[in-house]
């Protein structure tokens, strides 16, 4: 069994914790939505439970990736910064229950597995964390936006003209 692969519940029972570093080329999922691989992610995630007895785990992702500007199509720094809390089910119809008793959007409530591969929790949470429409504060180079934005043409320019006759 690899060494990310967990036994949720028991992690959570005995309130375990683990941290580490991962490199973005190892989470293909978070590469694809990234400029290039660059960066790490730095990670932790402590197991225990919530005030009403159920398994939860908090997991914590932070770390530098680029990303493609939406405006501008230049790449730039984001970082990733991100912690949340899982309550975990033992199948959907508890986790359903579970969530109705919580009633609180901040905590999200999922399936636990016996055979649970963190790795994939983290690149999730990872994923998460990233803005929908990433672009810069301000865009560097705004030439290219300029030149676009000054050539437009109006779709109506041309009923102006059917007016006039």
């Amino acid at each position: 069994m690899s060494a990310f692969v967990i036994d949720a519940f028991e992690f959570c029972r005995t309130g375990g914790y683990r941290e580490g570093v991962t490199p973005v080329t190892e989470m293909a999922r978070l590469a694809a939505d990234c400029a290039n691989n660059s960066g790490e992610i730095s990670w932790s995630i402590q197991g225990g439970s919530t005030p009403q007895g159920y398994p939860t785990m908090t997991l914590s992702v932070a770390g530098p990736v680029q990303l493609v500007c939406q405006r501008c199509l230049a790449p730039f720094d984001y970082h990733i910064d991100s912690s949340t809390q899982l309550v975990l089910g033992r199948d959907d119809e508890e986790a359903d229950s579970f969530e109705e008793v919580l009633d609180d959007d901040s905590i999200d409530v999922i399936v636990g597995s016996h055979a649970a591969d963190i790795r994939e929790l983290l690149e999730d949470e990872a994923l998460l964390a990233l803005p929908q429409a990433p672009k810069h504060q301000a865009c560097p180079d705004t030439t290219l936006l300029e030149t676009l934005k000054s050539e437009k043409v109006s779709p109506f320019a041309g009923l102006k003209n059917l007016k006039s006759e």
